[in-house]
């Protein structure tokens, strides 16, 4: 746990975008004494505004602390982990909220910092940008991932808690590779079929009447291309392999959907869309069942992190993380069997 998650622990944010803004606006409503940083000096302003400490440099706002949030852009992750490693201490535990996992943990682990850094990822968000857009209830309740590594488990034991309590998060287990591969088809796919509607209709013959149109399923498949550019780019080429393995994927079912129209054949395009149909049914009407788990402090630290890694891969999430007399103890919560139709 980290220390003082009552209210006394010290957390620093290292870019007061939209996203690391609404964990800065959280991490203070939650208690915390927390201050931001932002290489941009008008947003460094705006933070001081808010009431919330906002140095001058990022080494001022994270020395002393317990905890440090990096939420920068993408391509600014490798440089500022290793600013902030240097301006801490041994015991401070650094994540991040960056799309992409794996080739951040990678760096980590070569500069010799993964034994206390946990890669993280909340999935949440907004088209909008900025710290004016952000809000401390943007990653309310948001499914969260955190990334636990053999070196690193008594970082994630103590962040973990933190995540869970202060942003009611369910928290989410995986190996970076796993997270990778997951929100490829789960949110990166996601940008590229939006901004492919989007892109269609803007260049569409009859635009505007296309636009006069518009309902509910070109708003709704359409929403994540209003994404600033430049971050939607970065989390794709973040990503680029796992993407295009993905895309594939959704490309094939989309042939088969094209060729029952082509060919006229209503029982294909009604089957189809019955196994569409049956994956939208299941994101709104998931149960769950909980279950306790124990594990000694200083036991196998490989049992924990298997455990941890094949909850989150079944679609499982946590609400607890205790450790307490020698004892780390989780509440997990699984997906329970469908019920029969």
């Amino acid at each position: 746990m980290v220390r003082g998650i009552g209210g006394t622990a010290r957390a620093a944010v290292v870019g007061a975008g939209l996203i690391g803004g609404s964990v800065l606006l959280r991490l203070r409503d939650a208690g915390l004494d927390v201050a931001g940083w932002d290489p941009d000096p008008t947003t460094r302003r705006y933070v001081r505004e808010r009431g919330l400490a906002c140095p001058d440099t990022a080494e001022e706002a994270v020395a002393g602390r317990d905890v440090v949030f990096l939420c920068g852009p993408l391509p600014s992750l490798p440089e500022m982990l290793c600013r902030v490693a240097v301006a801490t201490d041994e015991e401070c535990v650094l994540t991040d909220v960056g799309s992409t996992k794996a080739e951040l943990a990678a760096f980590a682990a070569a500069r010799g910092v993964g034994h206390r850094f946990v890669p993280g990822h909340p999935m949440a968000g907004a088209e909008r940008a900025g710290v004016t857009s952000a809000s401390p209830t943007l990653l309310d309740r948001a499914a969260w991932v955190l990334c636990p590594g053999p070196t690193g488990m008594p970082a994630f034991r103590r962040l973990a808690p933190l995540i869970i309590e202060a942003f009611r998060a369910r928290l989410v287990p995986m190996s970076p590779e796993q997270h990778d591969t997951v929100v490829a088809l789960s949110s990166h796919v996601p940008h590229l079929l939006a901004g492919a509607l989007a892109g269609a209709a803007q260049e569409a013959p009859l635009r505007d009447a296309v636009l006069g149109l518009a309902a509910g399923s070109f708003r709704d498949g359409s929403r994540v291309a209003a994404t600033p550019a430049e971050r939607t780019a970065n989390m794709l080429l973040g990503n680029r392999e796992r993407v295009i393995e993905e895309l594939a994927r959704v490309t094939a079912f989309l042939d088969g959907l094209a060729g029952a129209v082509r060919a006229g054949d209503a029982a294909a395009l009604t089957s189809r869309y019955r196994v569409a149909a049956s994956a939208r049914a299941a994101l709104s009407g998931r149960r769950f069942v909980s279950r306790g788990r124990r594990f000694p402090v200083a036991g196998d630290v490989a049992v924990e992190v298997a455990y941890l890694w094949e909850l989150g891969a079944a679609g499982g999430h946590l609400s607890g993380c205790r450790v307490d007399a020698g004892t780390v103890s989780y509440v997990a919560h699984l997906p329970a069997d469908p019920e029969p139709a």
